[in-house]
């Protein structure tokens, strides 16, 4: 089993709990529709109503596949293939940004969308693909990422017509796509101070992940106007996610949150045939991304951890004198917050 395949077990066995008292606060929602998970089964997200001023939407992370191995959920799939609180897509059962009884939380009085997570295309697919297992026989998974994402965004652009602050966050897969996603609520309220958060998804320094874009026919569904430079799968990289997103919205200011050798991002470049320690690439990415995008902001952690908003370590983790809940909560107070790094990789592990 992978690093990944045992972080994601050790993340689903904590979450099997019985629902807790602030179940009333949130709605699940199912949108139906061309909506639908891996294997057939419905999506769902949930949404809190707080403040209808200051809204986040949170895309969550969970893996990814494409290929029989990684993406048969009768074995060891990489991916969550479920909508359920089981396969980690509840945030009754998170902490951090989701723990509503903790005074510290900087979301604690924010309306809420988290948009689950059960595709394994990072929230961007638009294809159903057939996949073949060593046996040869054939098996279907549904790589509807974007228009289960694209249910979520209509739900927020109908139910929150005119918010002052939006933040747009994702976690894992969901750091991966968040700058799309940013554009596009950047364009809708143009009148809104727009932030994109990203806790685990920077250090992905690879050539063009062509195989991911094409199993999961991502350039298809990516608007025109986002892919103003039509770029193609044997082009677009990663990091270019966040290129495309700043010259479609300019007055984005974008945020990465980084643990400096990350287990789970180290396990996927392994998958994708690039083993490597994270942190030389995690720091390359943000200095090249830092000279085109003058708004990036980066806080890279010490450790092997993955992501953030989801979990304590939003009020645990201490970074050369910054702690993470209190850089959070001034990005999205609006402040042009500080950069922080953990410094040299002997004092970063």
């Amino acid at each position: 089993m992978t690093r990944c395949r045992a972080f994601c077990a050790l993340i689903l066995s904590s979450l099997a709990l019985t629902a807790t008292a602030a179940d009333g606060e949130w709605e699940t929602i199912a949108p139906g529709g061309d909506t639908l998970c891996a294997t057939g089964t419905p999506f769902s997200f949930q949404v809190r109503e707080a403040d209808p001023q200051k809204v986040m939407i949170f895309f969550n992370g969970g893996g990814a596949c494409w290929s029989a191995e990684t993406c048969d959920a009768a074995g060891q799939p990489s991916y969550r293939p479920f909508a359920s609180a089981e396969a980690g897509n509840d945030p009754r059962h998170y902490d951090g940004a989701f723990a509503l009884a903790n005074p510290e939380n900087p979301f604690r009085d924010w309306s809420q969308v988290f948009v689950s997570y059960c595709t394994g295309d990072v929230h961007l697919g638009a294809a159903d693909a057939t996949y073949t297992r060593a046996d040869g026989t054939d098996f279907s998974i549904h790589h509807r990422g974007w228009a289960n994402s694209m249910a979520a965004l209509d739900y927020l652009f109908a139910h929150f017509t005119a918010p002052e602050r939006v933040v747009v966050a994702g976690g894992s897969a969901g750091a991966v796509s968040s700058p799309v996603f940013a554009a596009m609520v950047a364009r809708h309220y143009p009148e809104a101070d727009v932030v994109q958060f990203a806790g685990g998804g920077a250090g992905y320094r690879l050539p063009p992940p062509t195989v991911l874009w094409q199993s999961w026919n991502v350039l298809a569904a990516l608007p025109g106007w986002y892919n103003a430079g039509n770029q193609t799968a044997e082009t677009l990289t990663i990091p270019d996610l966040y290129r495309l997103a700043y010259r479609a919205a300019p007055a984005l200011r974008f945020h990465q949150f980084d643990h400096a050798f990350d287990a789970v991002q180290e396990d996927f470049h392994r998958m994708l045939g690039d083993p490597v320690e994270l942190l030389p690439g995690l720091d390359a990415n943000r200095s090249e991304l830092q000279a085109d995008i003058p708004s990036l902001r980066n806080y890279v952690a010490a450790g092997e951890f993955h992501t953030l908003l989801r979990f304590s370590e939003l009020y645990s983790r201490e970074t050369a004198g910054v702690r993470a809940v209190d850089w959070v909560r001034a990005l999205i107070a609006g402040e042009n917050v500080a950069e922080v790094h953990c410094g040299a990789p002997e004092a970063c592990r």
